[in-house]
């Protein structure tokens, strides 16, 4: 599959609650070119947000920190998680109301050598299985914050190809969180 058989994510598809954004994103390719090297993932596990979530950053409301998630779906948000590794989420939902879709890991279909210079020892299995892993491998830091994965000249893109998402994802509570742990809004490909 070429990058001409592929097409960016369409903005309504994103301007819809995060629960429902979230398993609509797997299959989804995150591709990212950052300091001159392409990387192509598909997304295959996400974890959905919103303002109404005590687990969410937008819980309390907008600060500075979360503003991009109070923007247009389709933009980025990356957050550094306990000051150690960047996080990357795609905002969803209608402008103002604080949602987002963490993207949790993605299979590796291009640039495979730069991931494993960029995770360097890490075993091909532990590349990408983890948002800190995902945003290191990819290249992914806090100058990507509020960007538009939707716009084809931006570093970040979200594209579809000819690959669906699953019609019945893997679906449990999400983890690495201390609030909301039981609501079941983490998606996996089976």
């Amino acid at each position: 599959m070429t990058a001409t058989d592929r097409r960016l994510v369409d903005r309504t598809e994103l301007a819809r609650p995060a629960p429902v954004v979230a398993p609509a994103l797997l299959n989804t390719l995150l591709v990212t070119d950052v300091d001159g090297e392409r990387v192509v993932g598909r997304i295959v596990e996400t974890e959905a947000y919103d303002e109404d979530d005590p687990a969410s950053h937008t819980f309390r409301g907008p600060t500075p920190r979360n503003a991009p998630m109070f923007g247009s779906a389709g933009h980025v948000y990356v957050y550094l998680s306990y000051g150690i590794h960047h996080c990357a989420n795609v905002v969803c939902g209608p402008e103002r109301r604080g949602e987002a879709v963490l993207l949790r890991a993605v299979e590796v279909i291009e640039g495979i050598d730069t991931v494993r210079r960029r995770r360097s020892g890490r075993p091909d299995r532990e590349l990408t299985d983890g948002p800190g892993k995902l945003c290191q491998a990819l290249g992914i830091d806090l100058s990507h914050d509020s960007i538009d994965a939707l716009d084809p000249a931006s570093p970040i893109r979200l594209e579809r190809d000819r690959v669906d998402p699953p019609g019945a994802p893997l679906v449990g509570p999400r983890i690495g969180i201390s609030a909301g742990v039981d609501t079941p809004w983490r998606f996996r490909v089976p």
